[in-house]
């Protein structure tokens, strides 16, 4: 249970956003960790559109590089302080940027990267799914991962011994600096099914992506994750609004040639 709670807690930045009020993501993240009430991003609709500099493969390296818990004198999550053993250490795995295979809203982006953008670019949320999984839970405990033809909001990761974790977005919201920094705030609710009894949470992941002049890393993003009670958890009225944990972590993408990965999503 202590690894799947790791794992969950950083699958939002590879699933699919309304514009947020410029500088309001930033400042968010400047302000770390004092968070004190979850983000008021809009309903999520449509699927994510990326910055046209995140399309093509990468290797991702993860490292968590902080993590508190506001409220520990009185609630502490599942597997917080097993996640400590991830402090600093980097975690590797593949992801791809694809063009959308269909029409998706793409909203309005101030001040333009690229000015002609040639095309619409998405996350492959399947692949990306199935690969990070499996870097955190290994190759043998992830059957596949799953996403809802129908919402792109909508992700199932089926594990062995009849379980699944179901994580749906449901709020979002994007800026882009005048530094060229695009970030992401998402709000999604997670429920694991398996174990004594179902499981659920609320998580926010708020994400600023950077390109940098080299390839070694090519993009750099910062990344926090809180954790919230759900309305199910016996201690949701005494944590009300407030995160019971945040994570912080760095991301670094190193692209990758084509022929390194294997382009066809995993068969289920």
């Amino acid at each position: 249970m202590k690894a799947i709670w790791s794992f969950c807690l950083i699958i939002l930045f590879l699933l699919p956003c309304g514009d947020a009020t410029a500088g309001e993501l930033a400042e968010r993240l400047m302000n770390f960790p004092q968070w004190d009430k979850i983000s008021s991003a809009p309903p999520a609709t449509g699927d994510l559109v990326y910055p046209d500099w995140m399309f093509g493969s990468w290797e991702v390296k993860s490292t968590l590089v902080d993590l508190v818990a506001p409220l520990a004198r009185v609630l502490v999550t599942p597997g917080f302080e097993g996640n400590r053993q991830y402090l600093n250490q980097p975690i590797n795995f593949p992801v791809r940027f694809v063009e959308a295979s269909k029409p998706v809203s793409r909203f309005k982006i101030f001040p333009t990267i690229n000015p002609k953008p040639s095309v619409v670019v998405v996350a492959d949320r399947a692949f990306n799914g199935l690969n990070l999984a499996r870097a955190y839970l290994g190759d043998g405990a992830v059957l596949s991962v799953k996403v809802d033809p129908n919402s792109p909001n909508r992700q199932i990761t089926l594990l062995r011994g009849d379980r699944q974790l179901v994580s749906i977005v449901t709020a979002r919201a994007t800026e882009t600096t005048k530094f060229g920094k695009f970030i992401t705030t998402e709000v999604f609710q997670q429920l694991f099914n398996g174990g004594s009894r179902p499981y659920f949470n609320i998580v926010e992941s708020t994400t600023a992506y950077h390109q940098l002049p080299t390839s070694n890393p090519a993009i750099e993003a910062s990344q926090v994750t809180a954790v919230y009670l759900s309305p199910q958890d016996p201690d949701y009225f005494t944590a009300g609004n407030r995160p019971v944990a945040l994570y912080r972590y760095r991301l670094e993408f190193f692209p990758l040639h084509p022929y390194t990965l294997n382009f066809s999503t995993p068969k289920e």
